[in-house]
């Protein structure tokens, strides 16, 4: 008897490309990311109740005491849960980022500015090149710190789509940058750099109270960083990813995105005044930069500063502070104007419609975030984050140097499956790690460095990262069957190469001595600044 013809389709595709099939089918056969929130929720309090009556030696790098797991089901617990229920809601950061941003990014593109100034891009940007670009605009954007997430993730699809392109590769390649390659700096360093040194600073004092850590002590490195991540994001997108979505669908509501026509004399028009209206606001804005007695800059007596921060760069800066409504209103001008000389506005009512339309939007990823932050509430407020952190590090000890290196870096990507914040995970991290590797002679800078690769190679594929829920939003704009699964599959390429291929650049820049940022060493000698 015969056998039947294999499918040619299927024996065309590679291991490789099934594999991802079957990490989208397993995917999206999850629950709904909001219920699954809740479902999480719950086994963190269960867990926290079966741990709450077991002693671990671990110790609190925090507190120096004993880790104790909260029982998240005690009376006094599950009165606390309700008690600030919507405070917790209220809280949680993100919403107010995404939220605070879409509302100006909002009138920009239902005005049609956004619309016109893409095609205007595109008309310029050579084809070959619009993926690199658009990968080192999103690593540029870790300036903004969260900006990306909420501007440049949605135009990647946007300007992939006007470009005749899978609109999902543009998201993934987008996402690849801002969140993949989190950690790497286009030049500009970001408010995250002083952030994480003073906590490396902190750390390093508790067996050396003489040591400084320079703000900029990883900056050549991410720099450099920023090169291999565009190039990563390059190759993955176009043959990797491009190829294995051509079976996917377009079925979105795609009616109001620019196409590739001309621009006609009213959106000509439109577009210069609107750049012009950008430009001086932002020239005004940066003349308010320049004197020391700035009101955006960080006073003098601030810590990072005192550390050697710029005081327009550390955390504590109100320029920093300010990014979210900055962006709200260098988007919502431009907007307006464009509005009312396109003749796309005729009265203020069109902008608060614009408004209402874009937080319409966004009514899923409201509900998704009460989920997400109850979730996170409980998980910080179990110990059961600081429990995973300590005994991950434990198994550490004894290694290699090199060896310890990689375990840092895979540990680091693990805990950054769990904790989305990547000042959080330092802050939790960097009093176990810096000291155990200043004992085996390792240096803070390289410490550091270490955990900033490993911090940024998982967040691309975890749905428990906070902005995670909102690119599947963003991708069921265009195929509308998107779940966690689809983007878990798209990613999971970008993690893997950004996995091997940075933790291999790191330990060729410790083999070939190159500087990792300003005043950095790789060694540690005891007595040392």
């Amino acid at each position: 008897m015969s056998q039947p013809n294999p499918d040619p389709i299927a024996a065309e595709r590679g291991f490789g490309a099934r594999f991802l099939d079957g990490v989208e089918r397993i995917g999206n056969k999850l629950p709904d990311p909001a219920f699954l929130f809740l479902l999480l929720m719950l086994l963190v309090w269960g867990l926290s109740w079966a741990l709450s009556y077991v002693e671990f030696s671990a110790l609190n790098p925090r507190t120096g005491e004993p880790i104790q797991v909260v029982n998240l089901l005690s009376g006094s617990s599950l009165t606390a849960f309700m008690a600030n229920m919507y405070q917790v809601f209220m809280a949680f950061a993100p919403l107010g980022v995404v939220l605070t941003a879409m509302l100006g990014l909002g009138v920009a593109e239902h005005t049609g500015f956004i619309n016109a100034a893409l095609r205007r891009i595109l008309a310029i940007t050579p084809k070959q090149l619009l993926t690199p670009a658009l990968v080192a605009v999103a690593v540029l954007s870790h300036v903004a710190v969260d900006a990306g997430y909420v501007l440049v993730i949605p135009l990647g699809g946007v300007i992939f789509y006007a470009a005749g392109r899978h609109p999902l590769a543009g998201i993934a390649a987008a996402f690849c940058g801002v969140s993949g390659g989190f950690s790497a700096t286009l030049i500009v360093p970001s408010s995250l750099d002083p952030l994480l040194a003073s906590f490396t600073q902190t750390a390093g004092q508790i067996l050396d109270p003489a040591l400084t850590v320079n703000p900029l002590n990883n900056w050549i490195f991410t720099t450099a960083s920023s090169a291999l991540i565009i190039a990563i994001g390059w190759f993955v997108t176009e043959k990797i990813i491009e190829p294995r979505l051509q079976k996917t669908v377009v079925d979105g509501d795609t009616a109001d995105l620019p196409k590739m026509e001309p621009l006609t004399a009213p959106e000509r028009r439109g577009l210069t005044w609107a750049m012009v209206a950008m430009l001086v606001a932002l020239v005004l804005f940066a003349l308010s930069l320049i004197p020391e007695t700035s009101p955006w800059r960080a006073p003098p007596d601030t810590p990072a500063v005192l550390a050697g921060g710029h005081p327009l760069l550390v955390a504590a800066a109100p320029v920093m502070q300010s990014i979210v409504a900055l962006i709200f209103i260098l988007f919502l001008i431009p907007g307006i104007v464009y509005g009312y000389v396109a003749g796309t506005v005729k009265s203020h009512r069109d902008i608060i419609a614009a408004m209402t339309k874009a937080m319409s939007g966004m009514a899923y990823y409201i509900v998704i975030a009460f989920f997400i932050a109850q979730f996170l509430a409980g998980f910080n407020g179990s110990n059961l984050g600081t429990l995973l952190a300590v005994e991950g590090a434990a198994l550490l000890q004894g290694l290699p140097v090199w060896l310890t290196i990689i375990g840092l870096i895979v540990m680091t990507g693990i805990v950054n499956l769990f904790i989305g914040s990547a000042s959080a995970k330092w802050a939790l991290l960097a009093p176990i790690m810096v000291p155990l590797m200043m004992q085996l002679g390792v240096s803070p800078d390289f410490t550091q460095a270490a955990y900033r690769v490993g911090d940024s190679m998982t967040t691309i594929i975890t749905p428990l990262m906070p902005y995670f829920p909102l690119i599947v939003v963003f991708c069921q704009r265009y195929v509308k069957s998107a779940g966690i699964g689809t983007l878990a599959s798209i990613m999971l390429p970008y993690s893997i190469a950004l996995s091997i291929l940075w933790t291999l650049f790191l330990l060729a820049f410790w083999a070939l001595g190159i500087p990792l940022g300003i005043d950095a060493s790789y060694e540690y000698v005891p007595g040392t600044p």
